[in-house]
């Protein structure tokens, strides 16, 4: 082989060796893996012949049926018979002895006849109030917030509170002593006249009613300046 020869026999061998290394890398470079199903079912092998599958599973199918006569020819006569289940006996209906309910209603209204009706206890009469001569008034001056209190005497001279309010007692009652509840009540008369004026006033009357000391906030007195309530009573 001339020198040329040698030469163009080495440049062929190093292309070819190029190009291997080349195709080397190339099957190496990674890929993104891509997601596939959880359950990947097998593929089944496809048949060259689907006819003769066909005939063949025929054949398997007519063995087996012939498979399973033979074996049922074979079995004695009184395997192949099912034992048919026995009727149920009828239960004997056992009747329980009536119990005698009846008589416990009719002896409960015999025994409510016999006692006779009812009698209700009549409420006894509410104990006697005590009646006092003094009432007791507590007024408050809604300006100033000023209160102030005084006693009013029953059937005495009335009482003037900041020359404004005259306040006249007609009954002043306290719960008798056996009675748990403590409670005072008073019989209260007030006419607001304010005094002073260079103008004498007619007196108006606001309030004509029973006050009771345990319920100061339902006094229906109404005034713009002065509110007042009965406290007790006292002997």
């Amino acid at each position: 082989m001339t020198r040329r020869g040698r030469l163009l026999t080495g440049v062929v061998a190093i292309g070819l060796a190029a190009a291997g290394i080349g195709v080397a890398q190339t099957e190496q470079d990674p890929q993104d893996a891509q997601p596939v199903s959880e359950q990947s079912q097998p593929q089944q092998p496809v048949s060259s012949d689907p006819v003769a599958d066909i005939l063949i599973r025929q054949q398997q199918e007519q063995d087996a049926a012939r498979r399973a006569t033979e074996a049922l020819n074979r079995a004695p006569p009184g395997a192949l018979i099912q034992a048919q289940p026995r009727p149920a006996e009828p239960l004997e209906r056992v009747e329980r002895p009536q119990v005698e309910e009846d008589a416990e209603p009719a002896q409960s209204a015999e025994a409510d006849a016999s006692a006779g009706p009812t009698t209700l206890e009549e409420p006894g009469e509410p104990p006697a109030r005590e009646r006092r001569p003094v009432a007791i008034i507590q007024a408050l001056d809604k300006t100033t917030a000023e209160t102030m209190r005084f006693e009013v005497r029953v059937g005495g001279p009335p009482v003037r509170f900041r020359n404004s309010l005259i306040f006249t007692a007609r009954a002043c009652e306290v719960n008798a002593q056996d009675d748990p509840q403590e409670e005072a009540a008073a019989y209260l008369e007030i006419r607001s006249q304010p005094s002073g004026t260079n103008q004498p006033t007619q007196a108006r009357q606001v309030f004509r009613g029973w006050m009771f000391a345990s319920a100061p906030a339902v006094n229906p007195l109404e005034h713009p300046n002065y509110d007042a309530w009965v406290v007790g009573c006292r002997a």
